[in-house]
């Protein structure tokens, strides 16, 4: 049988050291684990992610006072998720949240996957009542966003300044070494 070890506190209560080898903060560390896995799975609670950070948190109890919005976003192959971003909130923001829940999503459904982002921002743009949001700096509110709003990622392909494709300097560099041959 497994030894409990009492010790006197400074206030003269009594306090268990450690049961079966764990220590009393591993047991409540655990208890805090079972007791928020068990929230989580409440339906009421379907929109807080499996590992909330305390942004995540900090941005739902923003959505419920209403400061916060929830935008819909709209994938090629019809399928929808949502996101949760400030009111305040500008075009980067809002990537920053659909490049986060992608990101979560996948890793619940395909574990570890790697999405090039540099590759889907030069690619697709997302779209709002027709007009492509484009310009990082301008906020959501200005585009006539507003909760529960809608946006649509479209295939698009910037336009580049000087109409060619660029190469890297070491390309460039070994393509001079053969001229000199």
């Amino acid at each position: 049988m497994e030894c409990i070890e009492k010790k006197d506190d400074d206030d003269g209560t009594k306090s268990i050291e450690g049961v079966g080898g764990y220590n009393n903060e591993k047991v409540k560390k655990a208890r805090l684990n079972s007791t928020l896995a068990a929230l989580l799975d409440d339906p009421i609670l379907s929109d807080v992610p499996k590992k909330p950070s305390l942004s995540d948190v900090d941005t739902l109890i923003s959505l419920e006072l209403g400061s916060a919005m929830r935008i819909t976003v709209l994938k090629l192959d019809s399928t929808s998720f949502d996101v949760v971003v400030m009111n305040t909130a500008t075009v980067k923001d809002l990537k920053v949240a659909i490049k986060k829940k992608v990101n979560e999503m996948e890793q619940t459904q395909m574990g570890h996957r790697h999405i090039s982002w540099k590759h889907v921002w030069a690619n697709y743009c997302l779209l709002f009542h027709n007009e492509k949001l484009l310009n990082e700096g301008v906020a959501l509110q200005d585009f006539g966003i507003r909760n529960n709003s809608q946006v649509k990622f479209i295939p698009f392909i910037a336009a580049r300044q000087n109409k060619k494709h660029t190469r890297r300097k070491k390309h460039r560099f070994f393509h001079g070494l053969n001229k000199l041959s």
